[in-house]
């Protein structure tokens, strides 16, 4: 039966379609290879595919455990980037951002609102309010509402954990967000449901070549050390961070170069900080952010160069006192160590220009064919990983037989968008029908859209699927099987840190519910007490390397605790070469 189910669904994501595409990937000659199954890896499988291409997606790791699963989770214009004029950016970003509310992730994209402190009388209301006018008609904005003008009482009543003088006035306005990993994931799932071949801890260790055009890649996977070649008329470069390294491994001249920036967030309760509305701080370098994220806030950015592990980049005692003496300027009642819950540091890959402040670097995208059969792509923002993906495969073209089909991928709903708005209004009969209060119907819908069927349904026979997991209580034992029977999770790790956000949701991280979790894991991918037993050692380790490396004071001795934790993925090689 799961076989069958295998075969019927393409988008499940589970261990018998595993092997499957083991086989294809070794039998089959595909127009192209994506490597990096990052949120621009996807979406270049989701787009070529359909194209009507033969597309392969291969990732070392999981899919979203780079950049992709640690970014600031906003899909948003850039309001920063109007000052630099960078106008043609931010009109794509909204554009994006609106087409993700409206059409392509209705269920996993939501509006957002945020106040802008105003601390300057006469000019700065005048200009901002300017940029904001630009920001809410550029794009075809139309799914959000529009910027609200209000006075320092008004600001108040908003966010009434400001402190008095830390505004003159303020500007409500919009964007949107999103759970970066669930997203990127979802975005690899349509890929494969309309006939990419996807699959993670498939690692790419060397290029095949034919006379001077590269002809495909040779992978290893990291699970259990087999190899294999993949033919195909093209490959497509979408490693993010690693961009350089890959380029390395190719034998050829990159165009361009990428230089990681490192960003770090902390998560915070909800009741720390009272406020009805997200906020953006201006600092001397950049903008912080407070977003709000569930029961919690998301606190951050850094913006600071980075030239060590790429995998696991580490956040210090540094980084964290950075953000809460930003945010505590202007916090009547200040945040401190103890009030976080959770930290996480992710790598923005920036196209390395002249500048050697990483703030000013482009975050704009570049594509180069490197090669005949070769193409890279860097750069970039999340919001638009859906024109670079286009992007991507618009210059594979010239190396693919047969004439290519425009990107349509603006008219592609995810899967779980489609239905998801009836939903919404059925939440109550959803809830009645599976013994469920209503708020939780509605979480799901929020993670899965019209999927819940799908997701519910692995719970029949199973009552206690439908309970919250014990000491992580927003998320079911159902979504945790789902997760690794249809979502691709292989390890603890992935369900704990991105199909769920259980690691910076909860203080403990996600030690205290480590064992329910990979019990239930194990049952759907068939682990021994003793891989149960190994997996959670490894998980807590890494936990314990991260709270470490949090209170180092610089960047070499916080990576030195991070990286000296065990690998998931232990057959993982780093760097390729």
């Amino acid at each position: 039966m799961a076989q069958h189910a295998a075969e019927t669904n393409p988008a499940r994501l589970g261990p018998v379609k595993r092997e499957e595409t083991w086989q294809r990937l070794g039998k089959e000659t595909f127009d192209l290879v994506v490597i990096g199954g990052g949120v621009v890896g996807a979406g270049t499988a989701l787009d070529a595919a359909t194209r009507g291409l033969r597309v392969a997606l291969v990732e070392a790791r999981d899919l979203a455990s780079g950049t992709s699963s640690r970014s600031s989770k906003l899909f948003h214009g850039g309001l920063r980037y109007l000052e630099q004029l960078e106008f043609g950016l931010v009109r794509e970003a909204l554009r994006e951002r609106e087409l993700m509310l409206t059409t392509i992730a209705p269920h996993l994209v939501k509006p957002v609102s945020f106040l802008y402190p105003l601390t300057h009388r006469v000019w700065e209301r005048p200009y901002t309010a300017a940029g904001l006018l630009m920001y809410d008609t550029m794009g075809g904005a139309r799914s959000v509402p529009g910027q609200k003008h209000l006075t320092r009482a008004g600001a108040l009543r908003m966010v009434p954990a400001l402190k008095r003088s830390a505004l003159i006035g303020g500007i409500r306005y919009y964007d949107a967000q999103s759970d970066d990993a669930r997203h990127t994931m979802t975005v690899a799932r349509t890929a494969a449901h309309y006939g990419a071949v996807v699959r993670t801890s498939t690692q790419v260790v060397g290029f095949l070549r034919e006379a001077d055009r590269v002809s495909g890649v040779r992978v290893r996977d990291v699970e259990d050390g087999r190899e294999t070649e993949i033919s195909a008329a093209a490959v497509i470069n979408c490693t993010g961070v690693w961009t350089d390294e890959l380029q390395r491994l190719s034998g050829g001249r990159g165009r361009f170069r990428v230089r990681a920036s490192k960003g770090v967030h902390i998560v915070v309760p909800r009741d720390r900080i009272v406020s009805e509305s997200g906020m953006i701080l201006r600092t001397e370098k950049s903008v912080l952010f407070v977003i709000p994220w569930r029961n919690h806030w998301i606190v951050g950015t850094t913006d600071t160069d980075w030239e060590l592990d790429l995998a696991h980049p580490a956040a210090t005692k540094h980084d964290i006192d950075y953000i809460l003496e930003h945010v505590n300027t202007v916090l009547a009642t200040p945040l401190t160590h103890d009030d976080i819950e959770g930290v996480y540091a992710g790598l923005r890959p920036l196209l390395a220009g002249e500048s050697e402040e990483t703030s000013k670097l482009s975050r704009e995208h570049a594509v180069a064919r490197v090669a005949p059969g070769l193409v890279a792509i860097a750069g970039g923002k999340y919001t638009t990983y859906r024109v670079m993906a286009a992007d991507a495969v618009d210059a594979a073209a010239v190396d693919l037989p047969g004439r290519s089909q425009p990107s349509i991928t603006d008219k592609v709903p995810l899967l779980g968008a489609d239905g998801y708005h009836a939903l919404v209004n059925q939440a109550d009969h959803l809830a009645a029908e599976h013994g469920l209060h209503p708020y939780r119907v509605r979480h799901l819908l929020d993670r899965y859209g019209s999927l819940v069927h799908e997701v519910l349904a692995s719970a029949e026979g199973r009552p206690e699927l439908l309970k919250p997991i014990e000491h992580a209580p927003d998320y079911l034992g159902v979504e945790v099987v789902y997760a690794a029977s249809h979502e691709g999770a292989l390890h603890l790790e992935d369900v704990l840190a991105r199909r769920t956000r259980i690691s910076i949701e909860y203080a403990h991280r996600g030690v205290d519910c480590a064992e329910q979790v990979a019990a239930l894991v194990g049952e759907v991918l068939g682990w021994s007490p003793e891989t149960v037993k190994h997996e959670i050692e490894v998980y807590r380790a890494r936990v314990e390397a991260e709270r470490e490396s949090q209170s180092q004071p610089s960047d070499e001795a916080a990576d030195a605790l991070r990286s000296a934790a065990p690998e998931a993925r232990a057959g993982i090689v780093e760097p390729v070469s």
